[in-house]
């Protein structure tokens, strides 16, 4: 679900937040159109903006843990857990993460890759939350679900600032809701 079609439409907040974000053509590699988040972070006003659309959204959920997939969704997730009275746990590359793990592989648009979660971070039955700068192909998002939901995680919803407009319309990943902000900006600044 995009925010602005549930509750926010016409919200200045969002078309400042998708403003905010560069696009970079070409990276990492011919036809991608990177969207660039660390311009928005730049912008004091609007990185707030971003982080108090998913508080408001999250703060009355009876949510005790907000996942940040590496690396982008450590940048949002901390101060809405901080918010919201959440823990948050990170949800790391292979070898990041000292002591006893579970891991969980998956595919990308352009290779595989490993999220991997420290054994005990979660207690069974937690009400968690996934957040994450952008889905693409939504395959980090399903693989953190997976891992979240094999430590004994109940998964309320996905979130990210970015989502493409395949996913508009879509109930969601793996059965869960999936949370949007804006979709990509086309055109380079």
């Amino acid at each position: 679900m995009f925010a602005g079609e549930n509750g926010l439409q016409g919200d200045p907040r969002l078309k400042a937040i998708s403003d905010a974000i560069r696009v970079v053509p070409h990276f990492p590699k011919p036809g991608i159109m990177f969207q660039d988040i660390t311009t928005l972070l730049l912008d004091h006003k609007t990185f707030k903006d971003t982080v108090d659309i998913f508080i408001d959204r999250y703060r009355d959920m009876a949510i005790s843990v907000v996942a940040g997939v590496e690396a982008r969704g450590f940048i949002f997730g901390p101060s809405i857990a901080l918010a919201i009275g959440a823990k948050f746990v990170p949800l790391r590359k292979p070898k990041k993460l000292p002591g006893e793990v579970i891991s969980e592989e998956y595919v990308l648009e352009y290779g595989n890759d490993c999220l991997e979660i420290h054994i005990g971070a979660i207690k069974h039955g937690e009400r968690a939350i996934i957040i994450d700068d952008l889905v693409a192909t939504g395959g980090t998002l399903s693989a953190a679900i997976t891992l979240l939901e094999r430590v004994g995680a109940e998964v309320v919803e996905c979130a990210c600032v970015i989502g493409l407009p395949e996913f508009k319309g879509r109930l969601g990943l793996n059965g869960k809701p999936l949370y949007i902000l804006v979709e990509p900006r086309q055109q380079t600044t």
